[in-house]
């Protein structure tokens, strides 16, 4: 210990030191519910010994008190990466869930009554039909339920389609939100970089702000963290560098002259003027086996899609391509089984109204507008023995639901005069010609008089037969809802299993994300153990150093006493 005068140091430094103390106890304190505020921790220290030599007996050491060796920013970087990852996930999962309670929400109310109403309403119609197909009043409330059905397919389709754009905007507000909190944590690496590189003090608080930064990236996309030993964040998106000290690589949006959906893409490794792009997320490769399953924007672009989807997108597909794609995504899945359904249902109903047949030969003809035109053996025709007609009594028939790209059948007459009627083909390359509900319409024709359609055979007898067929349609078990189901089923059943799918889908996702949720707050409760200022073990800090700084003020007390009492003596 000091002697004399250089006691009167040893107690300047400790009332010096626990007012320190004091002044980080009250810091941590008024910043009890700052968000993302890490607790400071006091560490004391000697000050420096002076040493003097003494051969006789040792050497000697003289202290000059204590002093503050440290102020810690107390963090645990693997409860970081644990609750970063976890809120990625979490955060999937929650995306995913939205997206399929928002095809429920849709299917089961559109314009203030369930889609289903409208598909059981059509039955009912169809089985009314079929007792007495010529009765007016039946032909009526086939086509009043028909119209219904259309729209509120319709209804339906355009909802998902809105939704999609809605996810749309959802995508680039949040790519947005990651490019802006880039460019804010690559400032604060130059900010922290100034502050501490001479060595003196730790740049808490601006520590705290980017910390708060990743968390909230973390949230967004899969990130990896790491620091330099400078202070410095290196972050790596979806396995691509994204911040270098301060240098921030932007994603930028390729967006679809078609449907404006926006993707995102790496620009710095990508070539837009040859069409050459680096996308950033690869949301079809995103499984929980190798916790690529992480991120909002990767959940959502799932989830949208890439296109509007159709009956097309899953029609031949096989069962393993189907689950590694399409399966995957919420609303495009949905619009294709939706549209599958809709399409069997169209498409069965107007077979039997309008019977095809095989040509069965190689022919020869020319259309109405004088094209000419070759049939072959699998050409599809009109089976005039068995079509039934309305009361025009005109072949070809009319259908009930018709595509507003092209007419049912082109007239072909054959070289040697036979009158065929062609059946047009759906083309996969043009939708107005495929019975999906963006191009499906109920026949204009049967509108304007719903006589039309076919009821009565050409001999002018009453078609029940061809009528109990459109009733019988709904209980055959032939309809499969995607590649990768095994089990047909009914038309009846088909919607039910379509709605059923799609809620254990949702409920799989819910209880993810539910599961999830729990896993971040366990997480981010021991993190908070660590990091999070406690009122309690701050007011008991604060007497601790209260009384320190007391007893350092009654020693020096005490020493001036004594150095009072020696210099008196002395006189």
């Amino acid at each position: 210990m000091a002697n004399g005068f250089g006691s009167l140091y040893v107690g300047a430094s400790g009332i010096q030191s626990q007012q320190n103390a004091l002044n980080v106890v009250a810091n941590n304190l008024s910043n009890v519910n700052t968000k993302g505020y890490v607790r400071q921790q006091v560490l004391f220290t000697d000050t420096d010994y002076t040493t003097f030599a003494n051969a006789s007996v040792s050497d000697q050491q003289l202290g000059l008190g204590v002093q503050i060796g440290d102020v810690i920013h107390a963090r645990d970087q693997f409860l970081d990466k644990a609750y970063r990852g976890e809120n990625g996930r979490q955060a999937f999962y929650a995306a995913s869930f939205d997206a399929t309670s928002e095809i429920e929400t849709q299917l089961q109310e559109s314009y203030g009554e369930a889609f289903n109403e409208s598909v059981l309403s059509l039955y009912e119609a169809f089985s009314e039909f079929a007792k007495n197909p010529s009765d007016a009043v039946n032909q009526n409330l086939v086509m009043q339920k028909a119209s219904l059905f259309v729209t509120r397919a319709s209804g339906v389709n355009e909802g998902l389609k809105t939704y999609q754009q809605t996810l749309n905007q959802k995508i680039t507000d949040d790519v947005n939100r990651i490019n802006e909190l880039g460019r804010k944590i690559a400032r604060l690496n130059l900010e922290i970089q100034r502050v501490e590189a001479p060595g003196v003090e730790t740049a808490m608080n601006l520590r705290d702000e980017r910390d708060l930064y990743v968390d909230e990236l973390s949230k967004l996309a899969s990130i990896e963290c790491r620091e330099t030993p400078d202070g410095v964040y290196k972050i790596d998106l979806e396995g691509t560098e994204f911040i270098h000290y301060n240098q921030v690589y932007e994603m930028e949006m390729r967006r679809d002259a078609y449907t404006g959906f926006l993707t995102p893409y790496w620009p710095q490794l990508s070539e837009p003027s040859k069409e050459k792009y680096f996308y950033v997320f690869d949301e079809f490769n995103a499984t929980a086996e190798n916790r690529t399953d992480c991120g909002e924007v990767k959940a959502l672009l799932l989830a949208r899609g890439y296109k509007f989807g159709n009956y097309l997108d899953i029609e031949g597909m096989e069962d393993y391509e189907y689950s590694q794609t399409i399966a995957n995504s919420a609303i495009l899945n949905g619009q294709a089984e939706f549209d599958r359904f809709t399409h069997a249902l169209v498409t069965s109903v107007n077979d039997i109204l309008c019977p095809n047949k095989e040509f069965g030969s190689v022919a020869q003809g020319t259309t109405q507008d004088g094209k000419p035109i070759t049939l072959g053996e699998k050409t599809l025709i009109l089976d005039v023995e068995n079509a039934a007609v309305g009361s025009d009594g005109e072949l070809p028939p009319q259908e009930l639901f018709s595509r507003i790209g092209c007419e049912r059948y082109t007239k072909a007459t054959l070289e040697d005069g036979t009158t065929v009627y062609v059946y047009n083909e759906e083309d996969p390359f043009d939708t107005s010609k495929c019975y999906t509900i963006s191009s499906l319409r109920v026949n204009p024709a049967l509108v304007e008089d719903e006589s039309l359609i076919p009821y009565k055979t050409q001999n002018d007898s009453i078609a029940m037969d061809m009528a109990a067929s459109l009733e019988t349609i709904w209980d055959k078990p032939i309809y499969t809802l995607h590649p990768s189901d095994n089990t047909p089923c009914t038309f009846t059943e088909f919607y039910t299993k379509m709605v059923g799918e799609l809620g254990t889908k949702g409920s799989i996702y819910s209880s993810t994300a539910d599961g999830l949720t729990d896993t971040v707050g366990t997480i981010d409760n021991n993190r908070t153990m660590v990091v999070g200022v406690s009122s309690d073990e701050e007011l008991t800090n604060m007497i601790k150093y209260q009384a320190a700084y007391n007893a350092a003020s009654r020693y020096i007390n005490v020493i001036s006493s004594m150095i009072e009492t020696l210099v008196n003596s002395m006189q």
